[in-house]
C-alpha cells in the first residue's frame, strides 16, 4: 500500500476540502433534479409521446448506466495519476456531462416526434454515460480522504446541504425559465442554463479537492466480475443498498410528480416552484442537525427516524388529490425534513462499508463499491420515473403537443397516488432491510486503525 498523503494524518478535514467536495453535488443535484422534474413533460406535453413511451424514453439511459457505473468504478479504481484515482475523472467525464446535458433539451423541429425523441434519448444515453464516470469517482473519494467515523458524517453533511440547495435551485428556477420564454424555446434555454450549473459543480469539486489527502490501497486483484462477486457477499451493503434504492425509487416517483401535481391538481405551473422550496428549505436548515444527532444516537438509528419522517410527509401528500395546496405544501416540507437525513446517513454510510473491506483485505474495491451503489440509485430514480409514467398510462393521462387538456378523473387520482402513497409504501417498505444493518462504530474503528489498519 502506497498514500501520496495518508488521511490518517489528521482526522479532520479543512474547511475548504468539504466544501470544495461538496460542491461537486451541484453537478450531481442539477442532472439528478432536472431530467427527472423536466423531461416526461417535455415528452409528453410537448412532443406529444405517450406516457408509457415516454417513461421508457426517461428510463433507458438509466438502465445504460446501471451497466456502466461498476465499470466506471474498476476504471478509477486502477487509474494512476498524481492527483490521485478519482480527481482527474471529475474534470474529464464532468466536462462532457455538460455538454451532452445541454443538447438533451436542443432537438431541432424535425417534422417527426419519434425523430424528436430519439435525438432527446441519444444525448441522454451519452450524457448519463458521462455522469456514470463523474459520479462514480465522485462517491468514492469520502472512503480514501479520510479514515474517520464521524469526519465522513461532517462531510457528506456539506455535500448534503449544497446537494439541497442546489435541488432547490435547479428544481425552482428550470419551469420557471421554461415558463418565461415559452414552447420549445423555454427547454433549450433551460437546458443551456442548467449544463453552466452543471459545469460550475464540476470545476468546483475539481478545484477545490486538489488539496485533499489522497490514500491509495491496490487495487483488487480479479476481475470485474470476481469484484463484484466480492462485493455482493458484503451482507452490509447489500441490505444498505436495497435500502437506499426503494427509498431513491419512491423519491423519483415523487420527483416526476411534482409537475402534473402543479398543472392538474393545483391548478398552477408556479405551484410547482413552492413546492420545490417546500421541500428543499428544511433540508437545508436541518441537515446539520441530522448529522449532530447521528454522532449522538448513531447513523442507522438516524437513517430510521428521518425515513419515517419521509414516509408520513409522502403519505399526507395524497390530499393533493382534492386540490388542497396548504397541506400538500405541509407534507412536502415534510418529506423535505425526511429526505435531508435519508441523504447524510446513507452516504455517511457507504464509506464506513468500503473502508472497513479494505482494511480488512488490503484491497481497494471503493470504486466498485460505489460503482453498484451508484448504478443501484440511478436505477431507483429512473424506476420511480417510470412507475410514475405507468401510473400515468394506467390513469388514462392524455398526452398532448403545448395543448391544454382536461385530464379524466382517473388520470388525476393516478398522478396524486403516485405522488403520495406509493411512495410511502416504498419508504414503509425499505425499512425492512435497513433494520438488518448491523456495522457500528467500534468495528468500523477497528478495523480502520491498528497495525491491520488502512488509510482508506
Amino acid at each position: 500500500m502506497t498514500t501520496a498523503t495518508s488521511p490518517g494524518a489528521s482526522s479532520r478535514l479543512s474547511h475548504g476540502v468539504r466544501i470544495g467536495y461538496g460542491s461537486g453535488s451541484v453537478a450531481t443535484g442539477a442532472f439528478g433534479t432536472v431530467p427527472g422534474l423536466m423531461l416526461l413533460p417535455y415528452l409528453t406535453d410537448e412532443l406529444g409521446i405517450a406516457a408509457l413511451w415516454a417513461g421508457v424514453i426517461v428510463f433507458l439511459p438509466k438502465a445504460w448506466d446501471v451497466l456502466l457505473n461498476p465499470v466506471a468504478g474498476r476504471v478509477s479504481d486502477r487509474t494512476i495519476d498524481p492527483a490521485g484515482p478519482r480527481r482527474p475523472w471529475l474534470i474529464r467525464a464532468g466536462l462532457m456531462l455538460a455538454g451532452a446535458f445541454a443538447l438533451i433539451f436542443a432537438a431541432p423541429d424535425l417534422d417527426s416526434r419519434w425523430l424528436e425523441a430519439g435525438w432527446v434519448l441519444v444525448f441522454y444515453v451519452l450524457a448519463a454515460s458521462a455522469y456514470a464516470f463523474f459520479q462514480v469517482p465522485y462517491v468514492a473519494m469520502p472512503a480514501e480522504i479520510t479514515r474517520s467515523y464521524d469526519e465522513r458524517t461532517r462531510l457528506m453533511t456539506w455535500r448534503v446541504a449544497i446537494l439541497a440547495f442546489t435541488i432547490m435551485l435547479a428544481g425552482a428556477t428550470a419551469p420557471v425559465i421554461r415558463d418565461a420564454i415559452g414552447g420549445r424555446d423555454g427547454y433549450r434555454v433551460m437546458g443551456v442554463v442548467m449544463a453552466v450549473v452543471i459545469l460550475v459543480g464540476v470545476v468546483g469539486a475539481w478545484w477545490g479537492t486538489r488539496s485533499a489527502p489522497i490514500g491509495a490501497v491496490g487495487a483488487g486483484a480479479g476481475t470485474l466480475r470476481e469484484q463484484l462477486r466480492v462485493v455482493g457477499q458484503a451482507r452490509d451493503f447489500r441490505v444498505l443498498l436495497t435500502t437506499f434504492v426503494l427509498q431513491a425509487l419512491a423519491t423519483g416517483s415523487m420527483l416526476a410528480g411534482v409537475p402534473y401535481v402543479a398543472d392538474d391538481l393545483l391548478g398552477s405551473t408556479a405551484a410547482a416552484t413552492i413546492l420545490f422550496v417546500c421541500f428543499v428549505g428544511p433540508a437545508l436548515l436541518l441537515t446539520p442537525v441530522w448529522a449532530r444527532w447521528g454522532e449522538r444516537v448513531g447513523k442507522k438509528r438516524g437513517y430510521v427516524a428521518a425515513s419515517l419522517v419521509l414516509a408520513a410527509g409522502a403519505a399526507l401528500a395524497v390530499l393533493a388529490r382534492g386540490g388542497n395546496d396548504v397541506w400538500t405544501f405541509v407534507a412536502t416540507g415534510l418529506v423535505g425534513v425526511g429526505y435531508a437525513g435519508c441523504q447524510v446517513f446513507p452516504m455517511a454510510m457507504l464509506p464506513d462499508v468500503a473502508a472497513v473491506d479494505a482494511a480488512r483485505t488490503g484491497e481497494n474495491r471503493a470504486g466498485v463499491y460505489t460503482g453498484v451503489w451508484t448504478a443501484a440509485e440511478t436505477l431507483g430514480l429512473a424506476l420511480g420515473t417510470a412507475v410514475f409514467a405507468l401510473m400515468l398510462a394506467l390513469g388514462g393521462y392524455l398526452s398532448s403537443e403545448g395543448r391544454d387538456l382536461g385530464q379524466p378523473d382517473s388520470a388525476l387520482t393516478a398522478i396524486a397516488l403516485g405522488f403520495s402513497l406509493v411512495p410511502a409504501a416504498l419508504t414503509a417498505a425499505s425499512l425492512w432491510w435497513l433494520r438488518q444493518y448491523t456495522l457500528d462504530p467500534a468495528e468500523v474503528a477497528a478495523a480502520t486503525s491498528g497495525p491491520g489498519g488502512s488509510d482508506v
